[in-house]
């Protein structure tokens, strides 16, 4: 029997729920989530397998127009893997008509090779009609796709045409992970994502891309990780807002990422914070550079 594999990117403009098709199609979570545009600022991997196939899926940053140095690593981040997988799935969704944002990635995307899979997600939200009617609008909008699929990421409902399309366009290839491997990212990344994650949710509104964190391992024992946590914010008055008030924001969020690290990782973890001003790191590209971003 042949065996196929290779990689498929997920691209797409901010928030149109990359990271939750992600999750949702290598059945566990990989990438956070949230409602605040730009949150996934790495290439995050998660591997799909099948019958006879093996499909390393690639979660990138939202492809927008950048304000900061941050902002244009992001989406050049975005950009450098349009040419460099097999399969790209574009993302667009169901609940709004095409932008000015969707037209610039589609242009984008006529300059590779590489085959398109057209992705209208965020189905559960719309009616037969709008669906209908964004995928029949696609083609005038954005170009024409070598296959168009309607999915909820949310639900699951499409996501196995999906999975058909793209290994449909897999060339013979290796298995690139064993079975049961569902990413490649360090528990370490794994556990500041999770970080950030909770605490954008306290405080979405407040600092949304000022908040970095970064995690190292100070211990490993057989039934116990252990590992310190910086949050870095821009300005001291965002410090007081991911402290909060007797360190509750700070504490909540940490015992929050901790109980769902646990969980993924199916051992014990203490999980030390420390929130320290790092003044414009987002514009600042060596503080970049040492954040690995």
């Amino acid at each position: 029997m042949t065996f196929r594999s290779g990689f498929a990117t997920l691209v797409g403009r901010p928030n149109v729920g990359k990271s939750t098709l992600l999750n949702q199609l290598v059945g566990t979570k990989v990438s956070i989530v949230s409602d605040q545009p730009q949150t996934t600022r790495n290439q995050v991997r998660g591997v799909w397998n099948g019958p006879g196939s093996q499909i390393v899926f690639i979660d990138t940053p939202g492809i927008h127009k950048p304000k900061t140095e941050l902002g244009r690593r992001l989406n050049q981040r975005s950009t450098d893997t349009l040419g460099a997988v097999d399969v790209v799935c574009f993302l667009i969704s169901a609940t709004a008509p095409s932008g000015a944002g969707d037209r610039y990635i589609a242009g984008l995307l006529r300059e590779v090779d590489t085959p398109v899979i057209l992705v209208l997600n965020k189905t559960d939200s719309a009616s037969p009609n709008e669906i209908l009617g964004h995928l029949a609008g696609a083609a005038d909008a954005l170009g024409d796709f070598a296959a168009y699929v309607p999915l909820s990421a949310r639900t699951g409902d499409g996501a196995d045409a999906l999975l058909g399309e793209i290994t449909a366009r897999l060339p013979e290839g290796p298995l690139y992970y064993p079975d049961g491997v569902v990413t490649d990212q360090p528990d370490t990344f794994l556990a500041a994502e999770l970080l950030r994650e909770k605490l954008l949710a306290v405080a979405r509104e407040e600092l949304p891309h000022s908040l970095a964190v970064t995690v190292e391992e100070i211990e490993e024992r057989p039934d116990l990780l252990m590992f310190r946590a910086v949050v870095r914010v821009e300005r001291d008055s965002q410090k007081g807002i991911v402290i909060g008030k007797g360190g509750a924001v700070i504490r909540d969020a940490g015992t929050a990422a901790r109980t769902e690290l646990e969980a993924l990782l199916g051992v014990k973890v203490h999980l030390e914070t420390h929130v320290k001003v790092d003044k414009d790191w987002q514009r600042r590209p060596e503080a970049l550079d040492r954040l690995g971003l």
